[in-house]
């Protein structure tokens, strides 16, 4: 008996990196994961790894900053597994850079695939979870929102910030509804990370010694074993916050 038994997820972004480990986590918990995402590829090669763990998983291709077509994937996952209980709002394609080289579309970017695809799906999702009796939605955002230096990332920033708002709002609104609504600030050893530690290993290194516990979260067993106590039971009176999963590298007050 796994502590999700009976729960329908969906997971954006979770084709690979922080979506695949925390849809992981999610089915090895008894979850059945709707897995979206842009490449259909991966999102096989996703559902692959959550049948074998017995799971009922499904892909589903969604491009999320087109959020007029939200609510027909939401009702396509609901028609497939007869409900929705947990929405973890991953998927993220925004820009870094400078903000004198940064165009308004390249600015606005990461707020139609952060916080305006998030709010899209919080909405679709509502009706369908209050029906249930209630259910949790999981957004993230990132440690950029408090980052000492924020040079480069001010678009990121922004974007997650606006996420982090709308979270506690919806935390306000909808737990009249059973609807608990909470952040997480991921750290993660994501595939371009990854990357970019194996070509710069003396620079990997340092990062790593700046990381008070000593190491880049792993997807599944910290960040998406976080989500999973995070959405079950044991974390019921929890709504409205933000919990940051980087290894204590930064404050979130």
């Amino acid at each position: 008996m796994g502590s999700l038994d009976g729960k329908v997820a969906i997971v954006t972004g979770a084709g690979q990196g922080v979506g695949q480990g925390i849809a992981l986590a999610l089915a090895s918990e008894g979850a059945s994961v709707a897995v979206l995402g842009r490449t259909m590829a991966k999102l096989e090669a996703t559902c692959d790894l959550l049948r074998e763990r017995g799971a009922d998983a499904e892909p589903f291709l969604c491009e999320v900053s087109e959020t007029e077509s939200v609510p027909a994937v939401v009702a396509e996952v609901v028609s497939r597994f007869g409900g929705v209980d947990i929405l973890v709002n991953n998927a993220y394609a925004g820009t870094y850079g400078l903000l004198l080289s940064m165009s308004d579309a390249d600015f606005q970017k990461g707020f139609l695939s952060g916080p305006f695809a998030a709010f899209a799906f919080m909405k679709a999702c509502h009706p369908h979870m209050k029906r249930r009796g209630g259910g949790n939605i999981v957004n993230l955002v990132s440690s950029a929102m408090v980052r000492w230096d924020p040079e480069t990332f001010g678009a990121y920033a922004a974007a997650k910030q606006a996420l982090r708002s709308l979270t506690r709002t919806a935390a306000a609104e909808w737990g009249a509804d059973g609807i608990r609504a909470n952040s997480i600030a991921p750290h993660a050893l994501s595939p371009g990370l990854k990357r970019w530690m194996e070509a710069n290993p003396a620079e990997a290194e340092e990062f790593c010694r700046r990381i008070p516990l000593g190491y880049v979260g792993d997807c599944e067993q910290d960040i998406g074993q976080a989500v999973v106590a995070l959405v079950g039971p044991g974390m019921r009176y929890l709504t409205g916050a933000t919990l940051p999963l980087d290894g204590g590298q930064a404050f979130f007050g």
